[in-house]
């Protein structure tokens, strides 16, 4: 698949023939559909709590004598029926974490790429640098590179000149930017386009490809 490369001006100064094995194989629903929930689930904390009858502090005097006062039988304030008592079938801390295969995970990744790049959702640039860090500046970049529609950027690497790209970016809405290593199938899903310098494209071919 060839596709245009920009500048940051919006203007096409060469072409690329994306990999094949990344950006043209068929694409899989429901690899995609259970790496996204893996993904999901394993972002989960799984930290809920709440205190049984046992750990409830208090409880230890029945309320009142078991018989001959009318009411109805009780062994401890901190029983689940009174105010303040322990709670029953609620959450406790657990794992959510699921396990998918490293092949699985990559083979997501290229059907999650094949399916931006047939919708027309890559965007190659030949450098991504602005001179400096201001939101403006990256602001009217993307507006050229993508128009109004929500972007990832994605970074080969954290050198210096990128910084300037990271903060600049930090406070658009609808951007994101993300390095090429930690590419992943939420944030392919989530933006509509995904801005891919060459430098880039090199390091999703040394691990995808």
């Amino acid at each position: 698949m060839i596709v245009d490369v920009l500048n940051l001006q919006g203007e096409k100064v060469n072409s690329v023939d994306l990999p094949a094995v990344i950006f043209e194989v068929p694409v899989n629903i429901s690899l995609m559909h259970q790496a996204y929930v893996r993904q999901m689930a394993n972002a989960r904390l799984g930290t809920h709590k709440t205190k049984g009858r046992s750990e409830v502090a208090g409880g230890g005097q029945k309320p009142w004598k078991q018989k001959g006062t009318g009411r109805a039988r009780q062994g401890s304030r901190r029983a689940s029926q009174w105010v303040g008592g322990g709670k029953v079938h609620t959450p406790k801390p657990r794992d959510y974490s699921q396990a998918m295969p490293k092949k699985m995970r990559r083979a997501a990744l290229r059907s999650a790429l094949s399916a931006k790049a047939a919708a027309s959702g890559i965007v190659m640039v030949d450098e991504l640098a602005i001179p400096e860090a201001k939101t403006r500046l990256m602001a009217n970049s993307l507006s050229n590179l993508v128009g109004n529609a929500s972007a990832l950027i994605v970074l080969p690497n954290k050198e210096a000149n990128y910084e300037t790209v990271i903060r600049s970016s930090s406070n658009l809405p609808d951007t994101k930017t993300l390095l090429a290593n930690y590419l992943n199938i939420r944030d392919l899903m989530l933006y509509d386009k995904v801005i891919l310098p060459l430098k880039a494209l090199d390091v999703l071919v040394s691990y995808l490809g």
